[in-house]
């Protein structure tokens, strides 16, 4: 199972670490901490040496009821990033994490490798047909709604069967407009109360029935560290946990805010089959 990112194949068949670089001042986590370019190309460098095959950049929070901001400001943040990081790691497979087509646009003409949407084409209706003009690797994810109202839409009547008859119409979609390498999130903690979130992940392996790889982003959430009574601050322990059970179950991507334990996962994982 491969995708292609910038004429490179990469080979999911061995799960790989996506490093998240949030250059928001909001993030439920990091949000912050990255306000200079020293801080951007230290943290960059960081991940790419602990084993990360991605690096995940985005200028819009998309925690629960966060700010909404202007394209424009969305653009402002994320360009100039994209542009030190490629001059400084020319070699890095960037990914963009937006829900605006012309960001995308943007940034896959500055040199970012491929991106990855929490509403997979539902908050802006031109998304699709940019990725497949683009011709770049696509991460849809499953949310309803919007970050500022997602809390409100809990609601399902079967939430696997919800979830992936989601992903069979908008896999669907993209295939028709002629997007080929498609990555599917099932967006733990986004329209999901934590029940739900572990619901999801008790039965991730069902979602191998999509045929396309599967990316797992829990690092650091609330589902951990809400039924760990903790902060995201203490969450890696649990987070490592989470990953390991994703690993097993079918996870091809790991979207980390901890390379280094991430990359581990992983070599354990991998050994239990050897």
């Amino acid at each position: 199972m491969t995708i292609n990112c910038k004429g490179q194949l990469i080979n999911l068949t061995s799960p790989k670490v996506m490093g998240v670089l949030n250059i928001t001042p909001d993030s439920f986590y990091d949000g912050g901490k990255h306000k200079n370019e020293t801080n951007v190309l230290i943290h960059v460098e960081k991940m790419l040496n602990e084993g990360a095959t991605f690096i995940d950049v985005g200028a819009y929070s998309s925690r629960p009821n966060a700010e909404h901001i202007k394209e424009d400001e969305e653009l402002k943040r994320i360009l100039p990033i994209v542009d030190l990081i490629l001059k400084k790691f020319p070699e890095t497979l960037l990914s963009i994490d937006t829900f605006r087509s012309q960001i995308a646009k943007k940034c896959i003409e500055a040199g970012a490798a491929l991106i990855n949407d929490i509403s997979a084409g539902k908050l802006d209706e031109n998304m699709l047909q940019t990725v497949a003009n683009l011709k770049v690797p696509y991460v849809m994810m499953h949310m309803k709604g919007s970050p500022q109202n997602m809390l409100k839409q809990t609601d399902y009547d079967n939430l696997v069967k919800d979830v992936l008859f989601y992903f069979s119409e908008r896999i669907a979609a993209a295939k028709q407009l002629g997007i080929i390498d498609i990555i599917v999130d099932p967006g733990f903690g986004f329209a999901k109360t934590c029940e739900q979130s572990f619901d999801l992940l008790n039965h991730l392996e069902l979602f191998k029935i999509l045929e396309k790889p599967i990316l797992v982003g829990v690092s650091r959430k609330s589902m951990i560290y809400k039924t760990l009574q903790t902060t995201p601050d203490e969450a890696l322990n649990g987070t490592t946990v989470l990953n390991t059970i994703a690993l097993q179950k079918g996870a091809s991507i790991l979207r980390v805010h901890d390379v280094k334990e991430a990359v581990e996962c992983i070599k354990l994982v991998e050994s239990l089959s050897c």
